[in-house]
């Protein structure tokens, strides 16, 4: 029993010494997001808190973010675009890797919303 005892001792501390020495050594990465954090805060800058709750936006947004994540072609940064609906008026917004992303989500919002109800407002990371 006590040899049992002993080796419990020590896997847990072991695991201790680990996962102090784990916690000395890392760092936390900074975001890379900082300037698309301080441009949204422009009071007038489509953001999220900016959706409409009446049901066909909602609805409206709904549609399009089903159909850009049904797009398996799209990368993650491109499935995570803002997609933000108020009077009928979708405005797109958030980085994405390409200009083919970015056509693309731009082509299913308005195949959706309507040509002239997009405000497409994709960026091209990097650019």
């Amino acid at each position: 029993m006590k040899r049992i005892e002993l080796a419990i001792a020590l896997a847990f501390a072991l695991i201790e010494l680990s996962t102090a020495s784990f916690a000395q050594d890392s760092q936390p990465v900074p975001a890379d997001n900082s300037a698309v954090n301080a441009r949204d805060r422009d009071p007038n800058a489509v953001t999220a808190d900016r959706q409409s709750n009446n049901q066909s936006d909602v609805e409206l947004t709904r549609e399009i973010r089903k159909a850009v994540m049904k797009d398996r072609s799209l990368s993650m940064l491109a499935h995570n675009v803002k997609i933000v609906s108020n009077n009928g008026t979708v405005t797109l917004r958030g980085p994405v890797k390409t200009e083919d992303e970015k056509a693309s989500i731009g082509s299913k919002a308005q195949a959706i919303a309507g040509a002239d109800k997009v405000d497409n407002q994709l960026e091209i990371k990097g650019q």
